[in-house]
């Protein structure tokens, strides 16, 4: 007999648009496809309200998403997942059924966050396996040791299974992607989002992907990628993000990616993250002509001696010649860079900023210090440094910077570049920012607004002096 399970997106962070939670899709569909009965709670949706929903549904297993743990700015701290709990205890006063707790913001923090919120259950890591085991064992009192990634209590104690890898060939339709929730992001931004890939087999210090999805990038079926790009286009989306850790794993990837969007023929423009090596001009214009319109490059930082402590593995004449192949192709570019992170000085944030001048018509957004995450190299070089202890409780942030830096240093110095290059974003958003979001969506227009941000910036650079 099927089961009925309540999933529920507890995403509220909006900015710099709400993104429609991906990954519960996914495990929508994996549920759907096993037969089971699924309903949709969304919190930035205005959907049907938590304890008239779980009285009408009844459902046997209620599972909870929880994407963000904060918004990773040292400055402002706004942390998301302090209402998990409350939220939990909410459904409780309608239902019986067991509460699930998943997402990657979870997956970072499981045993942390069983203890804090109350759940019954959580499934760290890749969730479509672990859901799927955990309902049929509820079912007919199955053996939870043997489901993949479940966190739960055994004896007083919490325990964490093995994750297992998710099944790369489900094939998302608009069903996995409830109409009335996904109208509340088109009507946001006109975006929907879609992954090619999992995993990540790239070293960044910093990185969780690794301890989300595994250190391999595995790869979906391309002509399954196309047909769901196509959906998107028929579901009302006018722009797609492309969600993979970074879309260019490998040239072939992103070719046999590329051919089957051409194949099949939808057109949409679509952005990505990219790693700042291994393009070519051939696969920038394929990309282009596949409807590659926004790159983000993961670039962390413009000085060599960074980079590698950084343990990027390219330099910053990569990152040149991948920015100019872009430039080439008229795509809209963005750097994203993280300041003063391990190997950080003010010799290297300034010989950063001067190499910046050589990028052209290429946006640059900073952020100051580098979240602290379990399990990560930073965490292991943060405990050696004494930045923080061994059993520090990170679900609050903690961020490193490195020795004879200061938060205030380095923010001095990203106002000194931003005043000298408005390409450069830094800080707070600068004042009439969200207007002029809002302004531009209502004009139809799509893709991430990074120009339009330094510009508003130059514009309001007088006050901020």
């Amino acid at each position: 007999m099927p089961s009925r399970i309540l999933l529920i997106s507890a995403n509220r962070c909006t900015a710099p648009d709400p993104v429609f939670p991906l990954g519960l899709a996914h495990i929508n569909a994996a549920l759907r496809r096993a037969g089971h009965q699924t309903r949709w709670i969304d919190r930035l949706s205005n959907a049907q309200g938590l304890g008239e929903t779980l009285e009408e549904f009844q459902p046997d297993l209620v599972g909870i998403s929880l994407r963000n743990i904060d918004d990773v700015m040292i400055r402002q701290r706004e942390e998301f997942y302090d209402e998990v709990a409350p939220f939990v205890s909410a459904i409780r006063n309608h239902s019986q059924a067991p509460v699930v707790l998943g997402g990657s913001g979870f997956s970072i923090f499981p045993r942390k966050l069983i203890e804090l919120t109350g759940a019954d259950y959580g499934i760290a890591g890749e969730g479509e396996p672990g859901i799927l085991a955990l309902v049929e064992a509820l079912k007919n009192g199955g053996d939870l040791s043997r489901v993949p990634g479940l966190v739960h209590r055994r004896g007083g104690k919490i325990m964490i299974n093995s994750a297992a890898p998710g099944p790369l060939d489900l094939q998302l339709t608009q069903a996995d992607r409830p109409p009335e929730i996904a109208r509340t992001y088109l009507a946001a931004s006109d975006t929907l989002n879609l992954q090619t890939q999992r995993g990540c087999g790239f070293l960044c210090c910093y990185c969780t992907y690794p301890l989300i999805e595994g250190e391999t990038h595995r790869r979906r079926p391309p002509e399954m990628v196309a047909a769901e790009l196509e959906n998107l286009q028929q579901q009302g989306a006018k722009f797609v993000f492309i969600v993979d850790s970074v879309f260019n794993s490998t040239p072939r990837h992103v070719a046999e990616v590329c051919e089957a969007i051409l194949r099949r023929g939808p057109k949409i423009s679509w952005g990505c993250f990219l790693r700042p090596r291994g393009l070519t001009p051939e696969l920038m214009a394929l990309m282009k002509r596949a409807g590659l319109t926004h790159v983000e490059f993961g670039t962390d930082s413009f000085c060599d001696v960074t980079l590698e402590a950084y343990k990027k593995h390219f330099t910053f004449e990569d990152v040149l010649e991948s920015s100019e192949l872009a430039r080439k192709e008229k795509l809209d570019c963005c750097h994203f860079i993280i300041s003063g992170g391990p190997g950080e000085t003010p010799a290297t944030l300034q010989e950063g900023f001067e190499n910046s001048l050589r990028l052209k018509n290429s946006v640059i957004t900073a952020v100051v210090g580098m979240r602290i995450y379990p399990g990560t190299p930073l965490f292991a070089r943060a405990v050696e440094e004494g930045v923080i202890e061994a059993d520090a409780d990170l679900l609050a942030p903690a961020y490193y910077l490195a020795p004879g830096l200061t938060e205030e240093t380095i923010f001095s110095k990203l106002r000194e570049f931003s005043q000298r290059c408005p390409s450069w974003i830094t800080g707070d958003p600068a004042p009439g920012y969200q207007e002029l979001i809002q302004r531009l969506r209502k004009r139809g227009v799509v893709g991430p607004l990074w120009s339009y941000v330094s510009t508003v910036q130059r514009l309001w650079q007088p006050a901020s002096k």
